[in-house]
């Protein structure tokens, strides 16, 4: 259980909310499967395989989006359509016109839908209540916003924003690289993104970020908007200029806390989840603080 990526949302730290009832809303929502009237199916499932939908470890809790979509190519559905339409204009000695092309393809997808392949995915959310952190493991924004759709759905009255911060990621990591120096706790490592106001893009993979030619890609109006880092030398990651946490790696020194202290698979997954909830805890206070702390709230 080791979140790759982080999409980052802030939950009231008097959120009147227990697992049990969490668990007895999502309840309401399971993930049904797909069938030829809904090809595709968004509902909660067990973090773990036949365990409760709200998995709650030390006071944090981690929750599963699960997703079932049929899988029809759209040049299966062309090609029938094709043949069908050739076949009216043969045997009928007419020409096809759009709006019946639009019905075949309709009914031809009906008809498809119960032999496609069906693709399954889940989305892993975590929810601090203690320190007011919800935190989603999706690389893109847009699978994000799917969980969030599901769980305003299922409770109501969520009081869920986006982290907010006084200063940008932009203006930050422009302003550690122009200085050379990172904000206490953190190392910058070897992978950046610079652009320019034009979207001219400079990027550096493996590659030292000591040369004389970042300060005049700098000096010339270029912005760092991704920037590779590693926090307490036991989290490596990507920031970018959208405040998304990137490329998430558990350095070795931290995985091995808990190696050979589980009997079984149900106590290694609760290890490693509270470990890495913790771990993440303090990665994510002593990042906010790097980036001038939470903007305050308008009054």
């Amino acid at each position: 259980m080791w979140f790759k990526n982080l999409q980052l949302y802030r939950l009231p730290r008097d959120w009147e909310m227990t697992a049990e009832a969490l668990e007895e809303r999502l309840s309401e929502n399971p993930l049904r499967p797909c069938d030829s009237a809904t090809p595709l199916s968004a509902g909660w499932i067990p973090p773990r395989a036949n365990g409760p939908l709200v998995h709650s470890v030390n006071r944090q809790w981690l929750i599963a989006l699960g997703i079932e979509q049929k899988l029809l190519p759209s040049f299966v559905v062309k090609q029938h359509v094709a043949e069908r339409a050739q076949e009216i204009e043969e045997s009928q000695g007419r020409r096809v016109g759009r709006r019946e092309l639009r019905e075949i393809a309709e009914a031809v997808t009906q008809e498809l839908l119960p032999r496609a392949f069906t693709r399954k995915r889940r989305t892993f959310c975590w929810i601090d209540p203690v320190n007011g952190w919800l935190v989603i493991d999706a690389s893109a924004p847009a699978k994000a916003d799917e969980l969030i759709e599901i769980l305003h759905k299922s409770v109501n009255s969520l009081p869920l924003k986006p982290l907010k911060v006084v200063q940008s990621p932009v203006s930050a990591m422009t302003g550690w690289i122009a200085g050379s120096e990172a904000p206490g706790g953190f190392t910058i490592d070897q992978d950046m993104e610079l652009r320019s106001a034009e979207n001219a893009v400079v990027r550096y993979a493996k590659h030292a970020l000591d040369g004389e030619e970042i300060p005049g890609h700098i000096s010339a109006g270029k912005v760092v908007t991704r920037l590779a880092m590693t926090w307490a030398d036991k989290i490596s990651f990507v920031l970018d200029d959208k405040l998304q946490v990137k490329r998430l790696g558990f350095l070795d020194i931290l995985k091995e806390a808990t190696d050979g202290q589980a009997e079984n698979e149900d106590e290694q997954f609760d290890l490693d989840f509270v470990l890495m909830t913790g771990e993440l805890a303090h990665l994510l206070t002593d990042l906010v603080d790097a980036l001038g702390g939470e903007m305050p709230e308008a009054e």
